[in-house]
Order: C-alpha cells, then structure tokens, then sequence
C-alpha cells in the first residue's frame, strides 16, 4: 500500500468517524427537543391547581369578571329590573360542567356535585359576568362559609346599589375581594 493510498484510507476513516459523531448529536438534540415540547405541552395540560382559603375562591383562579354590558349608567335598566339574572344566567349543562372541572382545579376531595353551588363571585345582581370561568366557582353548599351566607350578602349590596347608596363598581370590588367582609 502506498503513502496515497494509506493517507486516503486515514481520512476516509476520519470522516466517517465525524459523521457518525455528527448523527449521534443530532439526534441527541432532537431527544431533548422532544422532552422539552413534551413537558411543556404536559405542563399546559396540567390543570392550575387552585386553592379555597377560609371558603373564599382562589384570587388567582377566580379574581371576579364583571360583564361590561352593565354599567353604573344603565343599572336602571339591566341589574335593578326584577328578572333581569334570568335572562343572562348560563345553563345548568355549562355551568355543571365548568363545575365538575373547577372541582377537580380546586382538589377538592368531595366531588359530589350537588354539595357545590357554582357562584358568581360578582353575583349577576351586580352586574357579574354570566359565563366567565374567572367569575365562577364551586362555592360549598355547607360550613362555616356556606353559599346562602353570600347570598344574603349579594341581595344587600344589591338593594345599596340599586337605591343609590353605593357605586356598582364600589360593589363589585368589596365582594371580589372579600366578600365576608362586604357589610350587607
């Protein structure tokens, strides 16, 4: 064998040798590539885990959406006319539904349906919004912080607003926030 052909053999092997490297890499990275696009597309499918503290709903995943239909200007006509929550309530099928995920969003351990009411954190007599998932949530029917406590709450509010003693954004904020606090 001559020096040509020794040298040209040598190089042969050398590049066969940084293809092969070359390949493993590749295909090194698009491994990790995959686990990343897999772990992020795990990540957003993992639902938010949401927290009820002391019966209030979780900030984060329930902070309260009023409907932008209703306004101070026009309560007049939309939240102080009596039947007006029956013509912008969802549906029991949207709303139980919505109610069995947020169950789940909650951890909650009872998963009883009818032991939750789903609520408008700003309540449709205060001009809340109707379908929103951030101004619903599984509200407990029973316990210290029980759903009829805050109804009484959203029915004195509603009367204040209605007759002018408060502002309707005065109101939606007091119970968005913290509606055990909302003096009645």
């Amino acid at each position: 064998m001559s020096n040509r052909q020794i040298v040209l053999l040598v190089a042969g092997l050398v590049c066969l040798v940084a293809i092969v490297i070359g390949l493993a890499l590749v295909s090194r990275a698009k491994g990790q590539i995959n686990s990343t696009v897999a772990a992020t597309q795990a990540a957003a499918a993992t639902p938010l885990r949401c927290q009820s503290i002391n019966g209030l709903p979780d900030p984060i995943c329930t902070p309260g959406v009023a409907d932008p239909r209703v306004t101070q200007d026009n309560i007049q006509t939309t939240i102080c006319v009596s039947g007006y929550t029956k013509t912008v309530r969802p549906s029991s099928t949207y709303t139980n539904a919505l109610k069995t995920r947020q169950i789940r969003e909650y951890g909650y351990t009872d998963t009883n349906l009818a032991d939750y009411e789903e609520d408008h954190l700003i309540p449709l007599e205060l001009g809340g919004h109707p379908t929103d998932p951030k101004n619903l949530w599984p509200e407990p029917r029973s316990g210290a912080e029980a759903a009829v406590t805050k109804d009484g709450i959203e029915n004195s509010l509603h009367n204040k607003v209605c007759a002018g003693l408060i502002t309707l954004a005065a109101a939606q904020a007091t119970i968005a926030e913290n509606w055990e606090l909302a003096i009645g």
